[in-house]
């Protein structure tokens, strides 16, 4: 199953991390620009998206996995129709992490998300920012 006409392309690269201001702080050095900070309140965790031509990551406050050499966390897609595109998704043979599309309150108008697990353990977002 090829679902490549919902996708618009790359939205962001998900990067844990112990120390979210100092994270930033290497980012800004590297000519990265800050475009949202937030607080996710279904976990009381700070989050930051940093921006550097196209290139959009999403850092966010995580002793799990942050430090872990390759402990980029999830790739995300930016697509078009969230729901359409979880609708297909569910109806092939993905491994489905999410039962439903998520909502959470960033950037303006916020964004729905799901993931699925890809045949290495990675986590592939699909997002749509609202």
């Amino acid at each position: 199953m090829r679902i490549a006409y919902s996708k618009k392309g790359i939205q962001h690269i998900g990067l844990p991390t112990a120390d979210i201001d100092k994270t930033i702080d290497f980012y800004e050095d590297l000519g990265f620009s800050i475009l949202y900070t937030t607080v996710n309140k279904e976990n009381n965790t700070r989050v930051a998206f940093l921006s550097l031509k196209n290139l959009m990551i999403e850092t966010y406050e995580s002793r799990e996995a942050a430090g872990a050499p390759g402990s980029i966390d999830h790739i995300a897609l930016d697509v078009e129709d969230v729901q359409g595109t979880f609708e297909l998704i569910k109806s092939g043979s993905y491994n489905l992490l999410d039962t439903e599309v998520h909502y959470l309150p960033f950037f303006k108008n916020g964004v729905k998300y799901f993931i699925i697990v890809g045949p290495n353990g990675e986590k592939i977002e699909f997002n749509q920012m609202l």
